[in-house]
């Protein structure tokens, strides 16, 4: 895939979670998909599959904010089978805290599905959200 396809994959994947379509995003992602997020949070580590990641994240998310998590691309970099996005994040947990982050996520991009994604963002506040 060229890096303008690469980049309308991951568009996707953003569109598909600020809808609430979890589904769709998911078929974005190979069935070995690796995340990373960084810091020391609850969150954070490695998931090192698509399910370990909808067990470890998407789920835990998923039951505490009150909507979906709204993601607003601001800036793509696209290199080969890398795509590097700037974006802020727009949600309220369950028990009213605001969740609005900023991420800077780097994702790996192979046989039109995404392999890996590297998520760097406020830990603190993660922490502060979340527990």
């Amino acid at each position: 895939m060229s890096a303008s396809e690469n980049k309308q994959l991951v568009r996707g994947f953003f569109a598909d979670i600020g809808k609430g379509d979890i589904e769709s995003a998911l078929a974005r992602l190979a069935d070995d998909f690796r995340f990373t997020l960084i810091g020391t949070t609850k969150l954070s580590g490695v998931c090192n599959s698509k399910k370990e990641f909808v067990d470890r994240i998407m789920a835990p998310l998923g039951a505490e904010l009150e909507g979906p998590l709204v993601i607003t691309p601001d800036n793509f970099v696209a290199e080969d089978e890398f795509v590097v996005v700037q974006s802020r994040g727009r949600s309220t947990t369950r028990k009213g805290v605001p969740y609005n982050n900023s991420y800077c996520q780097v994702f790996r991009i192979s046989d039109n599905k995404i392999r890996e994604m590297t998520e760097y963002l406020d830990t603190e506040l993660v922490t502060r959200a979340f527990g």
